[in-house]
C-alpha cells in the first residue's frame, strides 16, 4: 500500500492530549494513534450512512413479517454492511 504524506496544524495542548493517549494506549507514535482515530472515523461515517439507507426502508414491506423473520433479515443486512465496510 502506498502512503502518502499531508500535513496537519494542532494546537500544542490538543497535541499534548494526544501525546498522552498515545502513551496510556500503548500506541507506537502519534502517526498510529492518528491512523487508528482517522479508521474509526470512516468507519462511523460508512455505518451511520447504511443505517440511514436501512432506515428508508422502514414499513416499506407489502406484507406483515414475523418477528423471526425480521431477526433472520436484519442478520442477514448486517452482515451485508458488514462485508461493505470492510
Amino acid at each position: 500500500m502506498v502512503t502518502e504524506m499531508i500535513t496537519v496544524k494542532l494546537e500544542g495542548k490538543f497535541l499534548a492530549d494526544i501525546d498522552t493517549v498515545v502513551k496510556k494506549s500503548g500506541y507506537q507514535n502519534r502517526t498510529e494513534f492518528i491512523r487508528n482515530a482517522l479508521r474509526e472515523k470512516v468507519e462511523e461515517a460508512r455505518i451511520k450512512e447504511a443505517m440511514i439507507e436501512i432506515s428508508h426502508l422502514k414499513g416499506a414491506a407489502k406484507k406483515k413479517t414475523s418477528t423471526r423473520e425480521y431477526e433472520r433479515m436484519r442478520e442477514k443486512a448486517f452482515k451485508a454492511i458488514s462485508k461493505q465496510i470492510k
